[in-house]
């Protein structure tokens, strides 16, 4: 009876608490560090994947298989052998595309400020309008950058909460001694990353990531020929945004987590339909010129 009583107990828990949203995987490299103590950054490594994966960042009540698939790989360039560890690190996040076994890329970025101090064994506490801990506020901000860009592709804007709590960690950060947190540091940082996410002069970034999800890729399964031709018609929406805005981080953002997708989704169009469409991408961004080349065969 004590063991049923238990089971039910748990399966109560299970229905009532909220799940943890993030399937991290995390990689730590140090190519630079001489004399690297491989065994602290085994652990360290450890201690990021827990926090990334062990906290609930919504109140939402998400399956295990719902969790979203996210990676850091970051890049350690300088430690002290202590504590005080600098380097960069790539964040990627991921979503599953609706009655098929892809995922998507949401999210390319790479933050080349990725300073932070721990000490071996100590406790990461985290308050979103504290900078407690200048490791747990990095990983907070990207777990809630990388919830709200997850949840703008199921629902407008979905992501306005989560983007909101990634802002009020940045602005407890603002006093921290650690570089990324401030506008007149770089104008690509964590400053003008969230700022652009916030920002209505980026607005149809965020209208074309819904739209592009939901109505393109999650009903290819069903339709592709006009899945296909509806993500051609959304190309226009980007044309929207002016690259040349102050800060403007979104847009290398989006074409290094779409390019290669874009490059596969369009070069199955008939030929004169993605001669056009090699056109317009080379016009939003002439960066990837030569990725976007294959479209014209």
């Amino acid at each position: 009876m004590r063991k049923i009583s238990l089971l039910v107990l748990f399966m109560f828990l299970r229905l009532v608490l909220p799940a943890q949203e993030l399937n991290a995987r995390i990689e730590i490299q140090s190519p630079q560090v001489q004399n690297t103590n491989k065994r602290a950054l085994d652990l360290l490594q450890k201690v990021i994947q827990d926090f990334m994966n062990n906290r609930s960042w919504t109140n939402l009540k998400i399956s295990p298989q719902e969790r979203i698939d996210c990676s850091m790989v970051i890049t350690i360039t300088q430690w002290d052998g202590s504590k005080v560890y600098k380097g960069s690190a790539q964040i990627y996040s991921f979503r599953p595309v609706y009655g098929t076994n892809y995922s998507t890329p949401v999210l390319a970025y790479h933050d080349r400020n990725f300073n932070f101090s721990y000490v071996e064994g100590e406790q990461l506490d985290f308050n979103e309008n504290m900078n407690s801990s200048s490791l747990s506020s990095l990983l907070a901000f990207y777990a809630n950058v990388i919830v709200g860009m997850d949840a703008d592709t199921f629902r407008r804007f979905g992501g306005n909460p989560y983007l909101s709590s990634a802002r009020t960690i940045l602005n407890a950060a603002q006093s921290s001694s650690e570089e990324g947190w401030r506008s007149m540091e770089s104008l690509d940082n964590r400053y003008w990353l969230i700022n652009n996410l916030q920002d209505s002069r980026f607005q149809p970034y965020r209208d074309f990531a819904y739209e592009y999800h939901i109505n393109g890729l999650d009903k290819m399964a069903q339709d592709e020929s006009a899945s296909r031709m509806r993500m051609v018609a959304l190309l226009d929406k980007l044309k929207e945004v002016d690259r040349n805005n102050t800060g403007n981080v979104w847009t290398s953002v989006l074409y290094s987590a779409k390019s290669n997708e874009f490059v596969g989704v369009f070069s199955k169009l008939p030929g004169n339909e993605s001669i056009k469409v090699f056109n317009k991408l080379v016009e939003l961004d002439p960066s990837n010129t030569s990725k976007y080349e294959v479209l014209k065969k």
